[in-house]
C-alpha cells in the first residue's frame, strides 16, 4: 500500500491540486509534470529540427512497446490509434456479416460502441441490445441472446454510467463456447490496476489515454488476437496500415500482417510523446498499488455516503474507480461542488465521483462535506433517519 508521503509525492506532480479538488479522472485524467514535459519534448524536436519524421516514427514505434507492455501483449499485437472508435470502426469494417450477423451488446456500453455496430447494418449486421437488470448488467441477461449467430460482443469494462464493473471473464467464456468474439472497451478501467489481455482471453481490446492513463485525448491503442488479426482486412484503411508506409505506392494495397493494419493516417505524435509520460509514470508507481489505494478510496466514500443515506447507483460488490450517487438535480449538484473547487461530473441523474492514484483521504473528506451540505439534491433512501 502507498504511505501518506508516497501519494503527497505523487500529488505534488499534478498542478491542478494546488487549487482544486480534482475527482473527474472518469472524464479526462488529470495534467502532471511528465505528461507536460512529454509534450515539451515534442515542441522541442519540432523547433530544433524542423520535420524529424525519423524521430518521431522512432517515437511512435517506442510507444507502441510502450502500450504493449503495459497491456501484457507483443509489440506486433497492438496498434496506435486516434481514438477507440476508429479502431472498432476499423475491426467492424473488417467483419462479414454473412455466416454469423448479429452483435450483442449491453444496455451500459458507451454511445460509440452502438453508433459503431449500428452502422453496420447496411452491411448486413443484426444488432441486439441486452437490457440491464436495474444498475446491474450480469452474464445471465446474455445468456439466451449470444447464440451460434452471434458474431462479436462488444463489452464496456467498467459502465461510464454508474460505475458496474462487467463479469468480463465470464461472458468471454460464455460468447467463446457459442463461436463469437469478444471486444471488451476498457476506457473506463485501465489505468487503475494492472491489465493483462492474454489473461482476459479477449479477442479484442481497446482503450484510450486521457481518462485513467493521465494522458491527452486524441490517442487509443487497440490489442487484436494476431490469429484473428490475420484473417481481417479492414476496408478503412491508410498509408500507416501498409508493410511499408514510405513505399509511396498508390497502386498497391499491401496490410501490414500485425496489428498495423487496423491503424490509417498519420499518427499524432504530439499526444505519443505526452501519452507515453503517463503510462510510465502509472508504471513506475505500480498498478497494483493504484488499484490498492483506489479501493481504499472508494470504500471511504461509499461509507460516507451509506452514512448520509444517499442512492448509490453503483452496485456495491462491483466497486471500481467510479462512484456514481442519485441525484434529483445532477447539473446543479455539479455546479455547487465546483463552487467549492471540488471538480466532478454528471450523466443524467448520476453524479461521478471518480478517485485516483493521486487523490487523498482529504480529498473524500471534503467531497463527503460538500455533499452534507446539499443533501436537498441528492437522492436519499428511505429510512426513519432521513424521512421528511
Amino acid at each position: 500500500m502507498l504511505t501518506t508521503a508516497q501519494v503527497q509525492e505523487i500529488r505534488s506532480r499534478f498542478a491542478v491540486f494546488r487549487d482544486k479538488i480534482y475527482l473527474n479522472s472518469c472524464s479526462q485524467g488529470a495534467l502532471s509534470d511528465s505528461v507536460r514535459s512529454g509534450l515539451d519534448d515534442y515542441l522541442a524536436s519540432w523547433d530544433q529540427h524542423g520535420s524529424p519524421w525519423d524521430i518521431w516514427i522512432d517515437k511512435y514505434e517506442q510507444a507502441r512497446g510502450t502500450f504493449a507492455r503495459f497491456l501484457g501483449a507483443q509489440s506486433d499485437e497492438v496498434a496506435i490509434l486516434p481514438s477507440a472508435s476508429a479502431g472498432v470502426n476499423s475491426i467492424a469494417s473488417a467483419l462479414s456479416f454473412q455466416e454469423r450477423r448479429k452483435v450483442t451488446l449491453g444496455a451500459f456500453e458507451f454511445p460509440t460502441m452502438g453508433h459503431v455496430w449500428l452502422a453496420q447494418r447496411p452491411r448486413g449486421a443484426e444488432i441486439q441490445f441486452v437490457e440491464a437488470a436495474g444498475d446491474r448488467m450480469p452474464v445471465d441477461n446474455y445468456e439466451s441472446a449470444i447464440d451460434r449467430n452471434t458474431l462479436i460482443v462488444p463489452v464496456t469494462g467498467l459502465c461510464f454510467m454508474n460505475g458496474w464493473r462487467s463479469e468480463v471473464r465470464k461472458l468471454v467464456a460464455l460468447a467463446h463456447s457459442r463461436g463469437a468474439l469478444v471486444l471488451l472497451d476498457d476506457y473506463q478501467d485501465c489505468g487503475t490496476r494492472p491489465v493483462d489481455v492474454k489473461d482476459l482471453d479477449v479477442d479484442i481490446y481497446v482503450s484510450g489515454t486521457l481518462k485513467y492513463l493521465l494522458g491527452p485525448p486524441g490517442l487509443a491503442m487497440m490489442y487484436v488476437r494476431p490469429e484473428l488479426a490475420q484473417t481481417l482486412a479492414p476496408t478503412i484503411s491508410g498509408w500507416f496500415a501498409q508493410v511499408n508506409p514510405f513505399a509511396f505506392d498508390v497502386r498497391t494495397l499491401d496490410l501490414s500482417p500485425t496489428a498495423r493494419r487496423f491503424e490509417a493516417g498519420t499518427p499524432p505524435i504530439p499526444n505519443i510523446y505526452a501519452a507515453t509520460k503517463g503510462i510510465e509514470l502509472l508504471q513506475s508507481i505500480g498498478l497494483s498499488e493504484v488499484a490498492t489505494h483506489i479501493a481504499k478510496l472508494t470504500t471511504a466514500l461509499l461509507e460516507g455516503a451509506r452514512e448520509m443515506g444517499i442512492q448509490i447507483k453503483t452496485p456495491l460488490d462491483s466497486v471500481g474507480p467510479l462512484t456514481v450517487l442519485k441525484c434529483k438535480d445532477s447539473e446543479t449538484m455539479v455546479a455547487k461542488l465546483a463552487a467549492r473547487q471540488v471538480v466532478v461530473s454528471n450523466r443524467k441523474d448520476g453524479l461521478r465521483i471518480a478517485c485516483h492514484v493521486y487523490n487523498t483521504t482529504e480529498d473524500i473528506d471534503a467531497v463527503l462535506e460538500a455533499l452534507k451540505q446539499n443533501l436537498d439534491l441528492l437522492v436519499r433512501e428511505e429510512s426513519p433517519a432521513n424521512k421528511g
